[in-house]
């Protein structure tokens, strides 16, 4: 680079720095969200109007799922006292975070004129205290329809109760080829999850908690509503026989199904679809009970960060004060057709004019407030499995209904398991880990003393002082950076193992002694993963051996286009693992997955229901895993074939050896010392997989039956918020796969020498 190059860049990053202390120091303002697509395009734009406003604030946002941003959101501010400035997302967030005490009151911060102009329903109040402002009232289930696929068949409107919702939905069910598979469906919806089958419950006459929160599951309006879900789906085929959020999504969206229930938030992307005639309606009475579907009815809007204050608070405040404004909420609702929870608003020509606004608020009447009490994440949590468990075939309606009752009873107690640890009981142990804790300190400051403080004060032998001390400094960077992602999070993790850290005592949280270790120890679902993980493994590892192997053994030898093949094999460890596992679990559909349709086309067999039975559902999971593993086994055993001297194979042949012989004397003798440190790192690999379980059975379904360790322990942190017990559990995972590791390298000899 020229001198005079040189010299101007140096001008362009004086000139820079200086513009930045001439206009001050800029601020950001980091708003974390879940909003789709065409909300997501509306706040982008609000936002940047408020930087043009204000020259002096830029807005960050960050996108994640709802679920994601939920744990994201906790983790950062629970456990680091950071995070963003504002959380935007659902009412149903409320009662978790106030538990953990990471969102700040709000009553204090807004005029009591402010709070007045909006809809009492858009102020999310809990222990008295205000806590969230919302820009959208519902977040609401109703029934969506196409009018183009209605007037096909000769209906001009609606159904007008679920009963002709049933018949409408025969008339709408088409094979339209004749060859047996269904084209288009009268009813989706994502039946998976019980938020969905909530409006149905509600309309036999059932509720999630009593009036003290507790659980009211188990009661005849559940079985009512289990057979009614089941009946459309097995009985009157009017919906299909696998069916999650995105599936359901797709088929409206591409005209391949005429009724939809689903939420607001969707509305807007099936009003721009050429293929659909959007029209939305109330779900409709349930004869059989005179009432109607009531879906749960929650606020979307703006939580604060608990450590804001002083100017940054204030900056904040507008921030908040601006995109709840009416400008704002009259560019959501005009557009996206969603209830602003401003009173003048709602009353615009525009708004108040629009049928499906008016149809929205109809439904919104007709809904109940969803919980915003942290007892609502454990009910969700023991629903899913008795549901998906009955919609499977696996319990009868009236098993089901029992089921979760039970279940969610037991999870609200772990819940709150924190709060009442018995000190009399614990305090001995106690004692003991504090003691350990102090020996390990000192352990680790005289270790660290002799590895980096002697060298700098006495110098290595044959090495001059000045070396070892440059030595020490250029390791040093690399030693911080794995202090900081692996030794402190490993430590605290074991520190929070010994601990009562839950949802209530996330802020507060002691050393109990060994307590968290004795619960996962009796815990009976301990054994039952284990034993599930253990076969998950091992059938895993084996398969990526063998295959591995027996590839690798074809591509060492001479093959016409290698170079093309080997790409091709490489490719599924190649494409990042959420992809593959999304794409298998599209393939493994019922009705339309390759899988099946294959299986049909080559062996004329019948469809299997991959995902709805557990045990076809594990074993979809380890075919996944099975695809993503073999190209990283094939790699190693290639790398070791291709080391191998010919000049044995040349005299085992001169010998008169067999090929199978040469297979077992040369290749496998020579092949151990580089695929036993792969197999072992294969097994700790798989062991603690969770991408695929997760993604493939969406969540360990059907009914959590699907888990591994690793899938169940991220389940009882992040969905029950039990820290302590999930951190107990995960160091005795760690402690297993450290003893195997160790004793398996030492028993296969692998540091000994070949040959």
């Amino acid at each position: 680079m020229s001198v005079i190059k040189m010299r101007f860049i140096f001008k362009i990053f004086l000139l820079i720095t200086l513009s930045g202390f001439l206009l001050g120091e800029e601020t950001t303002l980091h708003l974390w969200h879940p909003m789709p697509a065409p909300s997501r395009a509306v706040l982008n734009e609000l936002v940047a109007e408020y930087e043009s406003l204000n020259p002096g604030i830029k807005v960050h946002l960050l996108y994640k799922e709802n679920e994601e941003v939920r744990m994201a959101y906790m983790s950062a501010t629970g456990f680091t006292e950071g995070g963003p400035d504002l959380l935007y997302g659902p009412s149903d967030f409320t009662g978790a975070l106030v538990e953990m005490d990471i969102i700040k009151p709000l009553e204090d911060l807004f005029t009591a004129e402010e709070l007045a102009a909006f809809d009492p329903k858009g102020l999310t109040w809990y222990n008295d205290h205000l806590y969230q402002i919302g820009d959208e009232l519902g977040n609401h289930l109703a029934l969506v329809y196409n009018k183009r696929l209605f007037a096909e068949v000769g209906l001009d409107r609606p159904p007008n109760s679920l009963q002709e919702m049933v018949e409408f939905g025969k008339l709408l069910t088409k094979d339209k080829d004749g060859d047996g598979i269904i084209d288009q469906y009268g009813l989706v919806w994502n039946f998976t999850e019980p938020f969905f089958f909530m409006p149905f419950y509600a309309s036999y006459g059932g509720w999630v908690m009593d009036e003290d929160q507790n659980p009211t599951l188990n009661n005849q309006a559940a079985v009512k509503a289990f057979e009614f879900v089941r009946d459309m789906r097995d009985k009157h085929k009017i919906i299909p026989r696998e069916c999650d959020y995105d599936v359901a999504d797709s088929k409206f969206n591409s005209g391949t199904a005429a009724m939809l229930i689903n939420g607001a938030w969707a509305w807007a992307k099936y009003m721009e679809s050429p293929h659909v005639d959007f029209g939305l309606a109330v779900l409709p009475v349930n004869e059989e009970t005179g009432l109607f579907p009531a879906p749960m009815v929650a606020t979307k809007g703006y939580f604060l960060n608990p450590y804001l204050d002083g100017e940054r608070l204030d900056q904040v405040l507008d921030l908040v004060k601006f995109l709840t404004g009416p400008e704002a909420q009259y560019e959501y609702a005009s557009r996206l057709a969603t209830i602003p929870t401003l009173l003048a608003v709602r009353e615009h020509p525009d708004i108040a004019n629009d049928p499906i606004i008016r149809t929205s608020i109809e439904q919104v009447q007709r809904g109940k407030a969803m919980p915003i009490s942290p007892q609502m994440r454990a009910i969700w949590d023991a629903m899913r499995p008795a549901y998906q468990n009955v919609l499977g075939g696996s319990m009868t309606p009236v098993e089901g209904a029992k089921y979760q009752q039970d279940l969610a009873v037991q999870k609200v107690a772990e819940l709150f398991e924190g709060a009442d640890i018995d000190q009399d009981a614990v305090n001995y142990t106690a004692y003991l880990v504090y003691l350990a804790g102090i020996l390990l300190v000192v352990w680790a400051v005289y270790k660290l003393i002799k590895a980096f403080i002697f060298p700098l004060i006495k110098g290595v032998p044959g090495v001059q002082v000045q070396e070892s001390r440059f030595g020490v400094l250029m390791v040093a960077p690399a030693a911080l950076f794995i202090f900081g992602v692996v030794v402190y999070p490993f430590f605290y993790n074991l520190v929070i193992s010994f601990s009562n850290m839950g949802l209530t005592t996330v802020n507060d949280w002691e050393i109990i002694g060994l307590a968290q270790y004795g619960k996962v120890m009796t815990d009976v679902q301990f054994y039952n993963f284990f034993l599930k993980t253990v076969i998950w493994t091992v059938v895993n590892v084996t398969l990526h051996v063998f295959f591995g192997v027996m590839l690798a053994l074809l591509l060492n030898r001479p093959l016409p286009g290698k170079g093309i093949i080997r790409v091709l094999l490489i490719l599924p460890w190649a494409v990042p693992s959420y992809i593959t596992a999304l794409t298998w679990r599209g393939m493994f559909n019922i009705d339309y997955g390759a899988v099946n349709v294959i299986l049909k086309n080559l062996f004329g067999l019948e469809p299997i229901s991959w995902l709805i039975d557990p045990t076809n559902a594990f074993i979809a999971v380890i075919i996944t895993n099975v695809w993503l593993g073999i190209p990283f086994m094939m790699i190693i055993a290639l790398g070791g074939l291709q080391s191998i001297p010919q000049e044995l194979y040349e005299a085992a042949s001169i010998d008169g050896a067999s090929a199978w012989q040469q297979f077992k004397n040369i290749t496998l003798p020579l092949l151990k010392p580089v695929m036993i440190p792969a197999v072992t790192l294969g097994i700790v690999w798989t062991f603690n997989n969770i991408n695929v379980v997760w993604l493939v059975s969406n969540g360990g379904q059907p009914g959590d039956q699907t888990h591994i360790l690793v899938s169940f322990v991220y389940r009882a942190a992040f969905n029950l918020y039990r820290y302590g017990y999930a951190a107990a559990f995960s160091v005795l995972i760690f402690l297993m796969l450290a003893f195997f590791s160790v004793k398996f390298m030492q028993r296969s000899k692998v540091t000994k020498a070949a040959y």
